[in-house]
Protein backbone atom coordinates (compact mmCIF):
# COMPACT_ATOMS: atom_id res chain seq x y z
CA UNK A 1 0.00 0.00 0.00
CA UNK A 2 1.35 3.18 -1.16
CA UNK A 3 1.50 6.37 1.63
CA UNK A 4 -0.97 7.88 -0.39
CA UNK A 5 -3.82 4.98 -0.16
CA UNK A 6 -2.33 4.86 3.85
CA UNK A 7 -3.10 8.30 4.66
CA UNK A 8 -6.63 8.15 2.88
CA UNK A 9 -7.84 4.90 4.67
CA UNK A 10 -6.35 6.35 8.12
CA UNK A 11 -8.57 9.38 7.30
CA UNK A 12 -12.01 7.54 6.79
CA UNK A 13 -11.33 5.11 9.46
CA UNK A 14 -10.69 8.34 12.22
CA UNK A 15 -14.32 10.35 10.00
CA UNK A 16 -15.71 6.30 10.86
CA UNK A 17 -14.72 6.63 14.54
CA UNK A 18 -15.33 10.28 14.86
CA UNK A 19 -19.24 10.17 13.39
CA UNK A 20 -19.41 7.01 15.51
CA UNK A 21 -18.40 8.64 18.63
CA UNK A 22 -20.75 11.64 17.05
CA UNK A 23 -23.80 9.09 16.65
CA UNK A 24 -23.51 7.71 19.79
CA UNK A 25 -23.18 10.62 22.23
CA UNK A 26 -26.47 12.15 19.99
CA UNK A 27 -28.26 8.88 20.82
CA UNK A 28 -27.51 7.96 24.38
CA UNK A 29 -25.16 10.97 25.52
CA UNK A 30 -26.83 14.15 24.79
CA UNK A 31 -29.89 14.68 27.91
CA UNK A 32 -30.34 18.47 27.05
CA UNK A 33 -33.77 18.68 25.58
CA UNK A 34 -36.14 19.19 26.64
CA UNK A 35 -35.89 22.07 28.56
CA UNK A 36 -39.30 21.66 29.87
CA UNK A 37 -42.37 19.23 29.31
CA UNK A 38 -42.90 19.59 25.74
CA UNK A 39 -46.05 18.41 23.92
CA UNK A 40 -45.85 17.29 20.07
CA UNK A 41 -48.65 16.80 17.91
CA UNK A 42 -47.35 14.22 14.87
CA UNK A 43 -50.08 14.91 11.88
CA UNK A 44 -51.44 11.81 10.30
CA UNK A 45 -49.96 10.61 7.14
CA UNK A 46 -46.28 12.27 8.82
CA UNK A 47 -43.08 10.18 7.27
CA UNK A 48 -39.87 9.89 9.75
CA UNK A 49 -38.50 13.59 8.57
CA UNK A 50 -42.01 15.03 9.31
CA UNK A 51 -41.59 13.53 12.48
CA UNK A 52 -37.79 14.64 13.00
CA UNK A 53 -38.39 17.93 12.05
CA UNK A 54 -41.60 18.35 14.17
CA UNK A 55 -39.54 17.18 17.24
CA UNK A 56 -37.13 19.66 16.39
CA UNK A 57 -39.17 22.27 16.53
CA UNK A 58 -40.96 21.72 19.77
CA UNK A 59 -36.92 21.78 21.43
CA UNK A 60 -37.63 17.82 21.36
CA UNK A 61 -34.62 17.07 19.62
CA UNK A 62 -31.57 18.49 18.75
CA UNK A 63 -30.47 16.55 15.74
CA UNK A 64 -33.36 15.56 13.32
CA UNK A 65 -30.61 13.66 11.18
CA UNK A 66 -29.38 11.51 14.10
CA UNK A 67 -33.45 10.76 14.70
CA UNK A 68 -33.78 9.41 11.50
CA UNK A 69 -30.46 7.65 11.12
CA UNK A 70 -31.65 6.02 14.91
CA UNK A 71 -35.07 4.77 12.91
CA UNK A 72 -33.84 3.74 9.77
CA UNK A 73 -31.16 1.47 11.39
CA UNK A 74 -33.87 0.05 14.21
CA UNK A 75 -36.40 -0.69 11.32
CA UNK A 76 -38.81 1.75 12.99
CA UNK A 77 -38.55 4.56 10.20
CA UNK A 78 -42.60 3.23 9.63
CA UNK A 79 -43.95 2.73 13.20
CA UNK A 80 -44.54 6.44 14.47
CA UNK A 81 -47.94 6.80 14.73
CA UNK A 82 -50.10 9.66 14.71
CA UNK A 83 -51.19 11.86 17.54
CA UNK A 84 -50.44 14.07 20.41
CA UNK A 85 -47.20 13.19 22.28
CA UNK A 86 -45.73 14.37 25.76
CA UNK A 87 -41.90 14.53 27.36
CA UNK A 88 -40.60 15.13 30.38
CA UNK A 89 -37.08 17.66 30.34
CA UNK A 90 -33.84 15.78 29.54
CA UNK A 91 -34.48 12.94 27.55
CA UNK A 92 -32.10 10.68 25.30
CA UNK A 93 -32.62 10.39 21.90
CA UNK A 94 -33.01 6.80 21.99
CA UNK A 95 -35.35 7.09 24.93
CA UNK A 96 -37.54 9.62 22.80
CA UNK A 97 -37.23 7.26 20.12
CA UNK A 98 -38.49 4.50 21.97
CA UNK A 99 -41.62 6.19 23.74
CA UNK A 100 -42.61 7.03 20.05
CA UNK A 101 -42.61 4.57 18.82
CA UNK A 102 -43.66 2.32 21.64
CA UNK A 103 -46.68 4.70 22.54
CA UNK A 104 -45.36 5.42 25.73
CA UNK A 105 -45.49 9.35 25.28
CA UNK A 106 -49.02 9.41 23.78
CA UNK A 107 -51.55 11.75 25.02
CA UNK A 108 -54.16 11.79 22.77
CA UNK A 109 -54.97 10.12 19.71
CA UNK A 110 -56.39 11.16 16.09
CA UNK A 111 -60.08 9.69 15.49
CA UNK A 112 -62.34 10.42 12.11
CA UNK A 113 -65.94 10.84 12.29
CA UNK A 114 -67.80 10.35 9.42
CA UNK A 115 -70.40 12.63 7.90
CA UNK A 116 -73.88 10.77 8.97
CA UNK A 117 -72.97 8.47 11.88
CA UNK A 118 -75.09 7.80 14.34
CA UNK A 119 -74.46 9.20 18.29
CA UNK A 120 -74.02 5.17 18.92
CA UNK A 121 -71.61 4.64 16.08
CA UNK A 122 -69.55 7.41 16.91
CA UNK A 123 -69.75 5.91 21.36
CA UNK A 124 -68.94 2.68 19.48
CA UNK A 125 -65.85 4.64 16.69
CA UNK A 126 -64.41 6.44 20.26
CA UNK A 127 -64.26 2.70 21.87
CA UNK A 128 -62.72 1.10 19.21
CA UNK A 129 -59.92 3.85 19.86
CA UNK A 130 -59.47 3.21 22.96
CA UNK A 131 -60.54 5.94 24.37
CA UNK A 132 -63.54 4.88 26.74
CA UNK A 133 -66.46 2.79 27.25
CA UNK A 134 -69.11 2.19 24.50
CA UNK A 135 -71.69 1.95 26.84
CA UNK A 136 -70.71 5.18 28.99
CA UNK A 137 -69.78 7.12 25.70
CA UNK A 138 -73.72 6.14 23.65
CA UNK A 139 -75.75 6.98 27.07
CA UNK A 140 -74.19 10.27 27.63
CA UNK A 141 -74.26 11.59 24.08
CA UNK A 142 -78.49 9.90 24.07
CA UNK A 143 -79.15 11.07 27.68
CA UNK A 144 -77.74 14.88 27.34
CA UNK A 145 -78.97 18.16 26.17
CA UNK A 146 -77.93 21.56 24.93
CA UNK A 147 -79.49 24.85 24.17
CA UNK A 148 -79.82 25.85 20.79
CA UNK A 149 -81.39 29.10 18.84
CA UNK A 150 -83.40 29.44 22.01
CA UNK A 151 -84.97 25.62 21.78
CA UNK A 152 -83.60 22.59 24.16
CA UNK A 153 -82.51 19.81 22.27
CA UNK A 154 -83.52 16.47 23.62
CA UNK A 155 -80.14 14.53 23.15
CA UNK A 156 -76.72 15.07 21.56
CA UNK A 157 -77.77 13.33 18.54
CA UNK A 158 -77.36 15.81 15.79
CA UNK A 159 -75.04 18.08 17.21
CA UNK A 160 -71.78 15.80 17.49
CA UNK A 161 -70.08 17.56 14.17
CA UNK A 162 -68.46 15.09 12.05
CA UNK A 163 -64.45 16.07 11.64
CA UNK A 164 -61.19 14.49 12.53
CA UNK A 165 -60.16 15.40 16.09
CA UNK A 166 -56.84 15.05 18.47
CA UNK A 167 -59.08 13.09 21.24
CA UNK A 168 -56.80 12.93 24.08
CA UNK A 169 -56.13 9.47 25.68
CA UNK A 170 -58.02 10.19 29.16
CA UNK A 171 -61.07 12.17 27.94
CA UNK A 172 -64.62 11.76 29.62
CA UNK A 173 -67.65 11.35 27.40
CA UNK A 174 -68.62 14.53 28.80
CA UNK A 175 -65.32 15.81 27.28
CA UNK A 176 -65.32 14.80 23.98
CA UNK A 177 -68.96 16.02 23.80
CA UNK A 178 -67.75 19.29 24.20
CA UNK A 179 -64.88 18.73 21.50
CA UNK A 180 -67.44 17.59 18.95
CA UNK A 181 -70.45 20.06 19.97
CA UNK A 182 -67.77 22.81 20.29
CA UNK A 183 -66.97 22.39 16.94
CA UNK A 184 -70.64 22.04 15.79
CA UNK A 185 -71.75 25.20 16.72
CA UNK A 186 -68.22 26.98 15.40
CA UNK A 187 -69.43 25.32 11.78
CA UNK A 188 -72.84 26.53 12.22
CA UNK A 189 -73.59 29.32 10.23
CA UNK A 190 -73.92 32.41 12.63
CA UNK A 191 -77.39 33.41 10.80
CA UNK A 192 -78.82 29.64 11.35
CA UNK A 193 -81.06 30.64 14.07
CA UNK A 194 -82.91 33.49 12.37
CA UNK A 195 -83.00 31.73 8.95
CA UNK A 196 -84.84 28.84 10.95
CA UNK A 197 -87.07 31.53 12.01
CA UNK A 198 -87.34 32.99 8.95
CA UNK A 199 -88.44 29.50 7.72
CA UNK A 200 -91.12 28.66 10.43
CA UNK A 201 -89.02 26.27 12.23
CA UNK A 202 -86.83 25.75 15.40
CA UNK A 203 -82.60 25.13 14.62
CA UNK A 204 -82.82 21.83 16.23
CA UNK A 205 -85.79 21.24 13.14
CA UNK A 206 -83.37 22.05 10.92
CA UNK A 207 -80.71 19.84 11.93
CA UNK A 208 -83.05 17.42 12.14
CA UNK A 209 -84.11 18.19 8.05
CA UNK A 210 -80.47 17.57 7.45
CA UNK A 211 -79.71 14.86 9.42
CA UNK A 212 -82.57 13.33 6.61
CA UNK A 213 -81.04 14.94 3.80
CA UNK A 214 -77.45 13.28 5.01
CA UNK A 215 -78.61 9.78 5.16
CA UNK A 216 -80.92 10.20 2.08
CA UNK A 217 -78.33 12.39 -0.62
CA UNK A 218 -75.24 10.66 -1.82
CA UNK A 219 -73.99 13.71 -3.92
CA UNK A 220 -73.70 17.17 -3.05
CA UNK A 221 -75.39 18.82 -5.67
CA UNK A 222 -78.94 17.29 -4.81
CA UNK A 223 -78.40 18.16 -0.86
CA UNK A 224 -80.59 20.53 -1.10
CA UNK A 225 -83.03 19.57 -3.99
CA UNK A 226 -84.00 16.92 -1.26
CA UNK A 227 -83.92 19.23 1.43
CA UNK A 228 -87.04 21.18 -0.52
CA UNK A 229 -88.74 18.08 -1.16
CA UNK A 230 -88.59 17.41 2.52
CA UNK A 231 -89.90 20.55 2.97
CA UNK A 232 -92.26 20.35 0.61
CA UNK A 233 -94.15 17.14 2.08
CA UNK A 234 -94.20 18.82 5.50
CA UNK A 235 -96.01 21.96 4.64
CA UNK A 236 -98.44 19.55 2.50
CA UNK A 237 -98.90 17.39 5.57
CA UNK A 238 -97.78 14.44 3.89
CA UNK A 239 -96.21 11.73 5.75
CA UNK A 240 -91.93 11.89 5.22
CA UNK A 241 -91.68 8.19 3.78
CA UNK A 242 -88.11 8.41 4.80
CA UNK A 243 -86.79 4.52 5.01
CA UNK A 244 -83.21 6.00 6.91
CA UNK A 245 -85.87 7.80 9.73
CA UNK A 246 -87.10 4.14 10.61
CA UNK A 247 -83.93 2.48 10.41
CA UNK A 248 -82.63 4.80 13.25
CA UNK A 249 -84.32 2.57 15.96
CA UNK A 250 -83.58 -0.57 14.45
CA UNK A 251 -80.37 -1.89 16.41
CA UNK A 252 -78.54 -3.34 13.40
CA UNK A 253 -78.12 -1.56 9.86
CA UNK A 254 -80.35 -3.33 7.42
CA UNK A 255 -79.85 -3.31 3.70
CA UNK A 256 -83.43 -3.64 3.09
CA UNK A 257 -86.18 -1.98 4.56
CA UNK A 258 -89.16 -4.82 4.33
CA UNK A 259 -92.81 -4.18 4.16
CA UNK A 260 -93.27 -5.33 7.89
CA UNK A 261 -90.52 -2.37 8.90
CA UNK A 262 -92.98 -0.10 7.34
CA UNK A 263 -95.80 -0.52 10.06
CA UNK A 264 -93.55 -0.70 12.79
CA UNK A 265 -94.83 1.28 15.71
CA UNK A 266 -92.27 4.54 16.26
CA UNK A 267 -92.18 8.14 16.08
CA UNK A 268 -89.53 7.83 13.99
CA UNK A 269 -91.62 5.73 11.81
CA UNK A 270 -92.17 8.57 8.59
CA UNK A 271 -94.52 6.35 7.15
CA UNK A 272 -97.03 5.73 9.80
CA UNK A 273 -96.79 9.83 11.05
CA UNK A 274 -96.51 12.93 9.78
CA UNK A 275 -93.89 15.83 10.89
CA UNK A 276 -90.58 15.12 11.68
CA UNK A 277 -89.05 12.45 14.06
CA UNK A 278 -88.63 13.47 17.40
CA UNK A 279 -85.03 13.96 16.77
CA UNK A 280 -82.37 14.09 14.28
CA UNK A 281 -81.03 10.49 12.91
CA UNK A 282 -77.96 11.07 12.26
CA UNK A 283 -75.03 13.93 12.47
CA UNK A 284 -74.89 15.97 9.76
CA UNK A 285 -71.77 17.26 7.93
CA UNK A 286 -71.57 21.36 6.71
CA UNK A 287 -73.06 20.74 3.33
CA UNK A 288 -76.14 19.01 4.69
CA UNK A 289 -76.73 21.89 6.95
CA UNK A 290 -76.47 24.33 4.33
CA UNK A 291 -79.22 22.34 2.25
CA UNK A 292 -81.38 22.09 5.10
CA UNK A 293 -81.15 26.10 5.73
CA UNK A 294 -80.88 27.08 2.02
CA UNK A 295 -83.36 24.65 0.11
CA UNK A 296 -84.08 24.16 -3.67
CA UNK A 297 -87.35 25.42 -4.12
CA UNK A 298 -89.25 23.21 -6.57
CA UNK A 299 -92.32 21.27 -7.07
CA UNK A 300 -91.30 17.94 -6.74
CA UNK A 301 -92.61 16.09 -3.93
CA UNK A 302 -90.91 12.29 -4.21
CA UNK A 303 -87.81 11.00 -5.55
CA UNK A 304 -86.24 7.68 -6.00
CA UNK A 305 -82.23 6.32 -6.04
CA UNK A 306 -81.65 5.64 -9.52
CA UNK A 307 -78.07 4.70 -8.96
CA UNK A 308 -74.74 6.17 -9.48
CA UNK A 309 -75.11 8.34 -6.08
CA UNK A 310 -78.74 10.50 -8.14
CA UNK A 311 -82.11 10.09 -7.36
CA UNK A 312 -85.09 10.44 -10.09
CA UNK A 313 -87.15 13.61 -8.87
CA UNK A 314 -91.24 14.02 -9.13
CA UNK A 315 -94.07 15.86 -9.06
CA UNK A 316 -96.65 13.37 -8.69
CA UNK A 317 -97.43 10.03 -7.33
CA UNK A 318 -97.68 8.78 -10.95
CA UNK A 319 -94.50 9.78 -11.86
CA UNK A 320 -92.72 8.48 -9.22
CA UNK A 321 -94.25 5.38 -9.73
CA UNK A 322 -93.09 5.57 -13.36
CA UNK A 323 -89.41 6.26 -11.70
CA UNK A 324 -90.03 3.33 -9.12
CA UNK A 325 -90.61 0.91 -11.77
CA UNK A 326 -87.85 1.96 -13.88
CA UNK A 327 -85.31 1.83 -11.49
CA UNK A 328 -85.95 -0.39 -8.56
CA UNK A 329 -87.95 -3.49 -10.66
Amino acid sequence: MNRTAAALLAAAVVIVAVAGVWFSNAVYGERNLPLQTTSVVIPRGSSSSDVADALHRAGVISSPFAFRVLLRVRGLDRSVEAGEYSFTPRESLDEVMLKLVEGRARVATWVTIPEGYTAAEIAQDLAGHHLGSQTAYRDYFLHTTIELGGSRTKSLEGYLFPSTYLFPLDATPAQAADILVDQFREELPSDAAAVARRMGYSLPEIVTVASLVEREAKADDERALIAGVIYNRLHKGMPLDVDASIEYVFPQHKTEITRADLRIDSPYNTYEHTGLPPTPIANPGLPSLLAALHPRHSDYYYYVYKGNGHHAFARTLQEHEANVSRYLR
